[in-house]
């Protein structure tokens, strides 16, 4: 039979290969493109391998086949160019229910399927530029605090340097100084430029949520987690942090974020950026790796759900994620003395609330609001909660041994908690989970826009003080900027600096003089830091000989008693008081700036004039 033949019956066409007709004697074939509509008015589309039902009108489900005996006769077929089909036989089992017309009302799609690429970029992008906007407003003001002047001083050593510091201290954070360390090779190490990776960072936060919400539940439910996000006191705080804390954030919603991809639309390049993610993880902060709980409350779903493979595919990426993070928590371990001083009370745990979201005003509506959320967030209610409620749990019960429960470790447990919040405003305007999730009249949508917009608008105002507060220098902290300011206004050739007190004044005010070549000597210096593979210097054990051709010394004193002297070594207060007088005092705000000079006492005395020791090399 030639392909231009006629086919022997209305039932298909002939292969074009040959002439054959695979389906010859099983009545009319929607295959191919014949007629199997009662009316006339339908076909079956080609390659979907469907068979219609002759007495419905209407195409079978894609995907099943029917029996042939079950809508026609197995003689009868239809005559080309006939429009009707032989009706099924009574007493025939039920037909397959057709799918609906696409434009059949009240039926809409999911929200989710709508707007693609040019959605996803706006539901990213208006987040991010919003969170953005927060920090970078006065982003240089604030000082540095102890914990910036510490990753300042890390960063800006060589990587030689870098290596003895993590030996005994700091290993945890490795791979964020060696990124500030080539960060600050670039930009330069002003509070600004400093301040931009964690702006970045927690910026990208934001939309990293929009994003997570809108693949989770809907597209309103995401850009409201994300604009709320974004105007939270502590986005514009720890945007603002020169610490890995923004990265922590981020890291953890990029990887649930691709969790949630991989368990929707599965592929093997969405695992391999899982696995990816798991390290990210561990190398922002440890405290962080506690989401994973969630992530495997997420997996467990989904294996009762049917899918046979989900379980070993989180195992693999687990494993092989954790080969990147296991060496280095294991190295820190032998650190945590570093953080013994936090030991949580109950007072803390009931204050939690107000310094993970930076107020009251904010953490109290948010955190009701995420409560009932979790009513309405259908099968990821279980890992939300797991995500707010197991890294506090967890921290707080070990604080003892690990001394992990501080809220600046556990700020990527805040995300979650807004992330519900929206949920549960959304829900007004409609589902937000399950197969009808942003389905809905175009008035339910509007009235959830509004919803979107005046809730970010009310989490704002309830957020103004709370930003304000960020803003300033952390609290408790010493003006050490005011005090570079009034030495580099007042010094002179040959000055000296020494300190008092139990913070880092010496890490301080090194940063803060860094660009004065002038600068005091540091004459009490015995060891560098550098030298000691530490962030602290070792004191002059000797000082008397340490300060012999000292003429003028700024006292920079910390001390919370009010005595200048009451918080350095009592040899070398000693030495000092009775050596110098003091020439005038200026007090700032949790400092005390003291100016010496040696008396006429002091500089006849011959013994300190000959002290060959005197002119050793020191180390600044």
């Amino acid at each position: 039979m030639s392909v231009n033949a006629s086919p022997p019956y209305g039932g298909g066409y002939p292969d074009a290969q040959g002439g054959h007709d695979p389906y010859a004697g099983q009545g009319a074939y929607a295959g191919q493109g014949a007629y199997a509509d009662g009316q006339g008015g339908g076909y079956a589309g080609p390659g979907q391998g469907t068979y219609a039902d002759p007495a419905q009108g209407a195409y079978a489900a894609p995907g099943q086949y029917a029996d042939p005996g079950q809508y026609t006769d197995q003689g009868a077929y239809s005559a080309p160019g006939q429009q009707q089909a032989q009706a099924a036989e009574p007493g025939a089992p039920a037909p397959v229910d057709p799918e609906p017309p696409a434009d059949e009302p009240g039926e809409e799609e999911p929200e989710e399927s709508k707007g693609g690429r040019l959605v996803t970029a706006v539901t990213f992008l208006l987040p991010t530029a919003l969170a953005l906007a927060m920090i970078w407003r006065g982003i240089g003001d604030r000082q540095l605090w102890r914990d910036e002047h510490a990753t300042w001083w890390a960063a800006s050593l060589s990587f030689h340097d870098l290596s003895l510091l993590i030996r005994s201290i700091d290993v945890v954070f490795t791979p964020y100084y060696v990124l500030m360390h080539m960060w600050l090779a670039v930009a330069g190490d002003s509070p600004v430029a400093m301040r931009i990776p964690g702006a970045v960072a927690m910026a990208a936060s934001a939309g990293l949520l929009a994003l997570l919400g809108r693949r989770l539940f809907t597209t309103q439910a995401g850009i409201l987690a994300g604009l709320a996000f974004a105007v939270v006191p502590v986005t514009t705080r720890f945007g603002q942090e020169i610490r890995p804390y923004a990265f922590a954030v981020a890291a953890v919603l990029l990887s649930t974020l691709l969790l949630a991809r991989a368990l929707d639309k599965p592929s093997f390049k969405v695992w391999v950026a899982y696995t990816l993610s798991v390290p990210l993880i561990g190398w922002s902060h440890l405290a962080s790796m506690a989401v994973l709980g969630a992530h495997l409350v997420m997996i467990v779903i989904a294996r009762r759900s049917g899918d046979k493979i989900v379980g070993w595919a989180y195992t693999a990426a687990f494993t092989l994620g954790m080969c990147f993070v296991v060496p280095m928590a294991v190295s820190g371990s032998g650190q945590s003395g570093q953080i013994a001083w936090n030991n949580p009370g109950v007072d803390d745990l009931m204050d939690f609330p107000m310094n993970l979201f930076g107020s009251w005003a904010v953490a109290v509506p948010v955190m009701v609001l995420g409560t009932v959320g979790l009513f309405f967030a259908g099968r990821m209610a279980l890992p939300l909660a797991a995500w707010i409620v197991l890294p506090p749990l967890a921290t707080y019960v070990t604080a003892a041994q690990l001394h992990l429960f501080l809220p600046r470790y556990l700020l990527f447990t805040a995300p979650a908690w807004v992330l519900l919040a929206a949920v549960a405003v959304v829900r007004i305007a409609g589902p937000v989970a399950g197969a009808k999730a942003g389905t809905g009249a175009a008035a339910r949508r509007g009235l959830g826009w509004v919803l979107v917009a005046a809730t970010v608008a009310g989490i704002a105002f309830q957020s103004l003080p709370g930003i304000r507060e960020t803003r300033q220098n952390a609290l408790g902290e010493p003006d050490y900027r005011g005090a570079a300011q009034l030495i580099e206004a007042g010094q002179k050739k040959g000055d000296g600096i020494v300190f008092s007190g139990v913070q880092t004044e010496r890490r301080a005010m090194a940063y803060e003089l860094r660009d004065d070549a002038g600068r005091p000597k540091d004459w009490l210096m015995y060891r560098t830091p550098q030298e000691r593979g530490s962030f602290d210097a070792a004191e002059c054990p000797h000082p008397a000989k340490c300060l012999a051709k000292a003429d003028r010394l700024w006292l920079v004193s910390t001390t919370l008693d009010g005595k200048p002297f009451s918080g350095m070594p009592k040899t070398s207060a000693t030495v000092i008081q009775r050596s110098f007088k003091v020439v005038k005092t200026k007090k700032l705000k949790y400092l005390q700036l003291v100016l010496l000079e040696r008396t006429r006492a002091a500089t006849d005395d011959s013994s300190e004039e000959k002290d060959d020791a005197a002119k050793r090399k020191v180390h600044t």
